[in-house]
């Protein structure tokens, strides 16, 4: 069974994957004592770890859960993970999750896809999540196809290639611009999908459209065919920018949503190189005028372009959709 990279799969920060992940049905760790079902195949579901003191028919922590994992599963043929809360996940950050996983390598072969930090508003706001430096998760999981993460506080990468990874999304309420940088200096050769929330400014989001450049480029990105560049507050300089950049001609799908876009970006866009190959455009949370929506629509015609109601656009402030 492949693990499933869908473009058409877009799911808010609401979503925790209780029930399936990345084409797989999703098993609890520990395995709930009261499930009178057998407990699924380790390959055959997505396990999900999770761990705090309230949680009655779980793990009181995510140590435990991890524990309970390699010893009752067989780890050499699990193929993915949902890490969702661990404790005081606000306070306390996911190194000991990533270095344990890191340091457990060798004995998960056959995974294929993780989300690290599918944690609910209800359970953590998405920039209270504290994160940390992925990278050493990312190098010793040659195999890995499919890597997710929440939450931009802490939240590092350094420059990385990997031979296998087919999509890379970040969601945060504020993303640095380091770990922007890091993306863009990255050596993918088989990532098709790249979705990043770019956030505010007041939750650590600093990056900037300069960030974006070896992404704009495409040259390490041989393979990228969706494009999400979201949640950001300087979506007009992103849509200038994509109007020149060579790696949107390869493209089949865009992502602009969720964000500040104007009708000065969205003229950028019109007017700068052809966008009618793209099979979907997404700009959802926008700021633009009716007259340009519907110059958008009629410049792309054969294009699925994904249009909500504009925000308020007599507001002095633009608002992302996803900050804190």
């Amino acid at each position: 069974m492949e693990i499933l990279i869908d473009p058409a799969e877009q799911p808010s920060h609401y979503e925790t994957y209780r029930e399936s992940y990345a084409g797989l049905p999703v098993a609890d760790a520990p395995w709930p004592e009261d499930d009178e079902g057998p407990r699924p195949e380790a390959g055959a579901a997505a396990w999900r770890l999770s761990g705090h003191e309230w949680d009655d028919d779980g793990a009181a922590n995510i140590a435990e859960a991890l524990d309970w994992f390699f010893e009752h599963v067989d780890a050499e043929r699990a193929r993915a993970l949902v890490v969702g809360q661990w404790e005081d996940c606000y306070e306390v950050d996911s190194s000991a999750i990533v270095a344990r996983l890191a340091r457990e390598a060798g004995r998960l072969p056959a995974l294929r896809a993780i989300f690290l930090g599918a944690i609910s508003p209800e359970e953590s706001e998405i920039s209270w999540i504290q994160q940390c430096d992925v990278t050493p998760l990312l190098e010793a999981l040659p195999g890995l196809e499919r890597f997710e993460v929440r939450g931009g506080s802490g939240l590092e990468l350094r420059p990385f290639r990997h031979g296998a990874l087919r999509m890379l999304r970040a969601e945060a309420g504020g993303l640095g611009g380091g770990f922007v940088r890091a993306v863009a200096g990255s050596d993918l050769p088989a990532l098709e999908l790249l979705e990043l929330w770019f956030g505010v400014p007041d939750y650590g989001g600093d990056a900037g459209v300069g960030d974006l450049a070896g992404i704009m480029s495409g040259e390490r990105l041989p393979a990228l065919r969706h494009l999400r560049l979201q949640n950001g507050g300087f979506q007009d300089d992103v849509a200038a920018a994509l109007a020149v950049a060579p790696v949107v001609a390869r493209l089949e799908t865009l992502s602009l949503s969720m964000g500040s876009l104007g009708d000065e970006g969205a003229e950028a866009l019109l007017s700068g190189q052809p966008l009618t190959h793209l099979r979907r455009l997404d700009l959802r949370h926008h700021y633009m005028s009716r007259e340009m929506m519907r110059r958008v629509r009629e410049a792309l015609p054969g294009v699925e372009v994904v249009l909500s109601e504009p925000e308020d656009r007599e507001r002095s402030w633009r608002f992302v959709e996803v900050s804190e």
